[in-house]
């Protein structure tokens, strides 16, 4: 057998025969794995409860002809547990989870920045130290950065001009006057500052905002994302936006 070991968050669980779970991961060297847990859905398993979603773990596997095998799992960190009991975060956590499996679609193809990513965003999400939607709006508009779709935010993504007056998803982000096409949005300006401030990762902008430029710049957010995949987030639904603090 032909045995690997790699680190990854665990995306989703789909039941298999009387007793056997596919387990899709997101792995830290190998990409997004998709592997057959044996077993696991036995009350005697040794490690069913460390493979759920939002779950951190060590894991060794074998090279299958269609699925790999997981053999051994260890728990790294248990995001779960600190999320099952905050509605606001489990949701926005499930929706990173959602996200990251479909913006990563090829299997095996390594992926490190996007695993890196979603282990912050979960670990930020568990320690509630900041709003779970703007949490989840961060991860969103670094995860499209990464994979090659940041949004232009203080320049029109038409012609750079740095004036900017609307939001327009299919031109790319924020455009001029001259550029502006029919139906695009005209956010505020601290709703455009928000978005700058939660792609560069400053806290403390995106902290003191109030809760109607949140709410507007989750709007833009979500539709951008779910523009680019081509495909709507069905966790999305459930997100509940919490008083701005």
């Amino acid at each position: 057998m032909s045995l690997y070991r790699d680190e990854g968050v665990v995306l989703r669980t789909q039941k298999l025969g009387e007793a056997d779970r596919i387990v899709t991961l997101l792995t830290k060297r190998t990409g997004k794995v998709r592997g057959v847990a044996k077993g696991v859905r036995r009350t005697t398993s040794r490690f069913g409860a460390r493979l759920e979603p939002f779950t951190h773990v060590d894991l060794q596997l074998h090279v299958g002809r269609t699925l790999d095998v997981v053999t051994q799992a260890e728990t790294i960190h248990p995001y779960g547990e600190a999320l099952a009991h905050d509605y606001p975060r489990y949701t926005a956590g499930s929706a990173m989870l959602e996200t990251a499996d479909r913006l990563i679609q090829g299997e095996k193809e390594p992926a490190l920045k996007q695993f890196l990513l979603l282990v912050g965003g979960l670990r930020t999400l568990a320690d509630g130290s900041h709003e779970a939607r703007l949490v989840l709006d961060a991860y969103f508009l670094r995860s499209l950065a990464v994979a090659g779709y940041a949004p232009a935010l203080q320049e029109c993504a038409r012609c750079r001009a740095d004036t900017v007056r609307a939001f327009a998803i299919v031109a790319g982000g924020a455009v001029c006057g001259a550029c502006r096409p029919a139906g695009a949005a005209v956010p505020a300006g601290e709703t455009l500052a928000l978005m700058t401030a939660l792609l560069r990762g400053d806290w403390t902008a995106a902290d003191a905002s109030q809760g109607r430029h949140r709410t507007e710049c989750s709007g833009l957010v979500a539709a951008y994302l779910q523009w680019h995949l081509e495909h709507g987030i069905r966790s999305l639904r459930h997100v509940e936006r919490e008083p701005a603090r």
